[in-house]
């Protein structure tokens, strides 16, 4: 018990800084916890989630501390977003599992080759 501590402890906290960071930690937190550890992929998901609510609330008070939310920019987002999660629940319930993984497999390569390929706009 105490040598499995010592490994999520390290593992835990390089995947929260990176998740910290914007770069998929909670992804990465998910291939931990089913492909080394074994867990069943519902308990992962559920667990990646509880393990990103805490730091989305802590980063949302941060920010609304200094002043860096604009209500009527965020607004919009969060709407879209809930309906969004919403219609993707409600998805996961009704595809094939094999065709979702697929989906979330070139949802994963799209996005990796849209970050390598990034270039950023020059502002004047």
């Amino acid at each position: 018990m105490l040598d499995s501590v010592w490994i999520a402890l390290p593992v835990s906290t390089l995947l929260g800084l990176l998740s910290g960071l914007g770069t998929g930690g909670g992804s990465m937190l998910i291939l931990w916890l089913t492909a080394v550890l074994g867990m069943n992929p519902r308990t992962a998901r559920a667990i990646n989630l509880m393990f990103f609510l805490p730091s989305a609330l802590v980063a949302t008070a941060l920010r609304w501390k200094k002043n860096a939310l604009d209500l009527k920019t965020i607004l919009p987002a969060v709407l879209a977003g809930c309906a969004a999660a919403a219609a993707g629940a409600w998805l996961g319930t009704v595809l094939d599992l094999d065709l979702l993984k697929k989906l979330f497999g070139g949802l994963l390569i799209f996005t990796g080759i849209r970050e390598l390929l990034y270039k950023p706009k020059e502002t004047l």
